[in-house]
């Protein structure tokens, strides 16, 4: 019997084979690549809680579920606060550089380029409004609406081209000078609640070198399994709590 099983599913398996694609195929459809960068992410972020789950059980794994989840979204929120005011201090300099060739005599234009030139980050923004404002287009860049915008103006008005860029150049450093000092002033709250979520995971710890075994109690009973649960998601919460009261402030 398990014989005829085995050779049930090899036929099933050669069956199922994916056949060779036509040539007709291979031109009309195109090719789906999967990047190794975007599965190692997926599974980075996967492997805690299948790890816990076979480990602690459903309890466990729910609880990895819901630290993985904080842990993740406080990386997020690093990575766009610190975005923001790179970008912030890359359109500084953009404006910086565009104020000076203009004030030395060269088309907006070709100050553009020069700032492109200057900061390449930014660069193919650049350009683009570079070749918008060549064959008199409507200049838009949603990386740098404030360029945008005062290039816009100057050039809807016929005012100053240097002496708006200038403007908007001092509103971005002074963005930029409030977002650094907000966040040395934030760096204390936000280590002290840092400190108090590592707080419960060090007490497991210390109660489990001392031999009160709070681990097996947490994962070897159904109230401890919920006792866990609930903890990880109240962690969860407290950690989206502080992030919403610090990150109020965005660099604009």
């Amino acid at each position: 019997m398990i014989t005829a099983w085995v050779l049930l599913c090899a036929g099933a398996a050669l069956a199922c084979w994916p056949a060779a694609p036509t040539r007709l195929q291979a031109m009309v459809e195109r090719p789906t690549t999967v990047r190794l960068p975007d599965v190692w992410a997926a599974v980075r972020w996967l492997l805690p809680t299948a790890l816990a789950g076979l480990l602690t059980g459903v309890g466990g794994a729910i609880a990895a579920a819901a630290l993985t989840l904080a842990w993740r979204q406080e990386w997020q929120a690093h990575r766009r606060a610190a975005a923001d005011v790179a970008m912030v201090a890359h359109t500084a300099t953009a404006l910086r550089t565009m104020v000076a060739e203009l004030r030395s005599g060269a088309h907006p234009v070709t100050a553009a380029e020069a700032a492109a030139e200057a900061v390449p980050a930014v660069a193919d923004e650049l350009h683009a409004l570079a070749a918008s404002a060549r064959l008199d287009g409507e200049l838009d860049a949603p990386t740098l609406p404030a360029l945008a915008g005062a290039w816009t103006l100057g050039k809807r008005y016929g005012l100053p081209m240097a002496d708006v860029l200038d403007a908007t150049r001092r509103d971005a450093e002074a963005s930029l000078a409030f977002a650094r000092r907000m966040r040395a002033k934030l760096a204390g709250p936000r280590a002290s609640a840092a400190v108090l979520t590592g707080l419960p995971v060090l007490c497991l710890l210390l109660g489990q070198a001392m031999g009160a075994s709070p681990v097996s109690v947490l994962t070897g009973s159904v109230p401890g399994q919920l006792l866990l649960v609930a903890g990880s998601v109240l962690l969860w919460a407290g950690t989206a709590w502080c992030r919403a009261l610090t990150g109020r402030v965005r660099v604009r």
